[in-house]
């Protein structure tokens, strides 16, 4: 073999081994070709909306892999269905390419209730939007704060910002009206306890604004007001007027106050 080899002139056999690894080269590409499978094509399926089950059996019998790449949550949707699909239908991609599958959840998972008092409605709409929840109903309460969310309720109680909800859980506002047309009176607080005067006002659409308690006093609900603004009898005893969604400054004591100068006579309203 050697001999043969040196028999012939150099270049003979330089010729020779470029032709040979181009052979080896050609050999080795055709044989990659055929083990990718390089050129063949096929078009991925839809099956968005089908069943897990239904959409892994489509896939693989057109010869594709299939693996979940991640899963959500869609009320508008039965459990455990293809939400999307990567890559999309109709691509044209190899055989034997990973389509990756997000589904919808079984089951709503938790997530934290936002806190939406003081938005605007608009506002508060798209965060519900964006949390996943659906805005139920709105009602509407006397407030300076027109259209304005004073309350968020989850099932007929109030829910506070933070608390675990089902995602699409259903959430009623309760929004400011503006102030109301119709004034009254100014209610006479004096003598009763914060938590009294609260139920009062609550029952007035009023609120306390202002709430100044002495140095002494422990327990706010059980402190005795001494002292309001506005009061009922103003200037000239004239009783004074308040509308709907203002408010009242209070003072607070420990003990029950004595009234020096009836202030409950109310004059010419």
């Amino acid at each position: 073999m050697f001999k043969f080899l040196t028999s012939r002139p150099l270049w003979v056999n330089i010729v020779a081994g470029i032709v040979l690894l181009l052979l080896l080269l050609l050999l080795f590409l055709g044989s990659l070709a055929l083990l990718t499978q390089h050129g063949k094509t096929m078009k991925i399926p839809s099956v968005t909306g089908l069943s897990f089950a239904d959409a892994k059996k489509s896939l693989e019998s057109s010869g594709f892999s299939v693996q979940v790449q991640d899963s959500v949550y869609s009320d508008t949707m039965p459990p455990l269905r293809v939400v999307r699909q990567f890559p999309e239908a109709d691509n044209l991609v190899k055989v034997n390419r990973t389509v990756y599958l997000t589904i919808n959840r079984s089951e709503a998972p938790f997530i934290q209730m936002p806190n939406l008092v003081s938005m605007s409605f608009r506002n508060a709409d798209m965060i519900l939007r964006q949390y996943g929840l659906r805005l139920e109903d709105t009602v509407f309460k006397p407030s300076f704060a027109k259209n304005s969310v004073l309350e968020q309720i989850y099932q007929g109680e109030p829910i506070k910002p933070g608390q675990q909800i089902h995602q699409g859980s259903s959430i009623t506002l309760v929004l400011g009206s503006g102030i109301g047309g119709i004034g009254f009176v100014v209610p006479d607080l004096f003598g009763l306890t914060y938590q009294q005067a609260k139920n009062r006002l609550d029952s007035m659409s009023l609120t306390f604004g202002a709430v100044v308690p002495d140095n002494d006093v422990r327990d706010s609900a059980e402190a005795f007001i001494y002292k309001q603004e506005p009061q009922q009898i103003g200037e000239g005893g004239r009783a004074n007027r308040i509308y709907p969604g203002q408010v009242i400054n209070i003072w607070l004591g420990t003990q029950r106050p004595v009234r020096k100068v009836d202030s409950t006579a109310t004059g010419n309203y």
